[in-house]
């Protein structure tokens, strides 16, 4: 019930004056979010955000700390065990250095390419009230979307850096875009997906203007900073 009621304020349309805009100008801070574990210890985890300027994606502020973790995994309610942490790290930059608030999140994670049309990006994005965009490694089967052979042929296909091709499900909705960011002779494609307040042409132009590898800079400085607190 909690999670279909703050399904009701997700906007999936842009509502900032940069998105509408084709270079994002106006667009000054882009940040990315990232819950990681410890093998073996899934009472405890790192959450971590950064946020670095647009279009230079220089590294402006950044915050991992390990927390508790403290409710169950349950699959399709992930966000119930992630975004609290994840929610307290937005809060604490808004406190602590206002002025580097990000104007939009990268979530690594789902958008509403969720079972229930609401995953980690959406949650966040809602209890945040700041755009989100899921950008997620990996295929989330939903809605008759499948990694079988014709995803990967379709995956195949695509001949440069930026090219898309939409997750259509059989409800007949676009849940999102792949994206493929050919980066040492990899082809692996993201997963783009709505979140908040933000369409899904505007998240996959940003997140192609934010790849100088094959993730975007925003989630891939966040996995580096999880994994450097790690293996301190």
């Amino acid at each position: 019930r909690e999670q279909a009621r703050l399904k009701a304020g997700v906007l999936e349309e842009d509502t900032e004056e940069w998105q509408k805009d084709p270079h994002f100008t106006g667009l000054e801070r882009v940040g990315g979010v990232d819950l990681s574990y410890i093998k073996g210890d899934e009472s405890r985890a790192c959450a971590s955000l950064v946020v670095l300027s647009y279009p230079a994606l220089e590294v402006l502020y950044q915050d991992c700390r390990m927390v508790p973790v403290s409710a169950p995994y349950v699959a399709g309610f992930l966000a119930f065990r992630e975004v609290p942490v994840l929610v307290e790290a937005v809060q604490r930059l808004q406190q602590e250095q206002p002025q580097l608030q990000p104007q939009v999140l990268l979530v690594d994670g789902n958008g509403v390419l969720h079972p229930r049309g609401f995953g980690t990006a959406c949650h966040l994005g809602v209890l945040t009230d700041l755009p989100c965009i899921g950008v997620a490694k990996n295929l989330l089967q939903v809605d008759g979307l499948v990694r079988d052979e014709l995803h990967r042929e379709q995956v195949r296909s695509l001949q440069s850096s930026g090219e898309t091709f939409p997750l259509t499900g059989t409800s007949g909705k676009v849940l999102g875009m792949v994206s493929c960011h050919f980066y040492n002779n990899s082809s692996k494609p993201l997963y783009v997906s709505v979140g908040h307040r933000v369409s899904l042409g505007t998240a996959v132009r940003l997140v192609r203007g934010c790849c100088r590898f094959r993730v975007p800079e925003p989630i891939r400085q966040v996995s580096v900073t999880g994994e450097t607190w790690e293996t301190a």
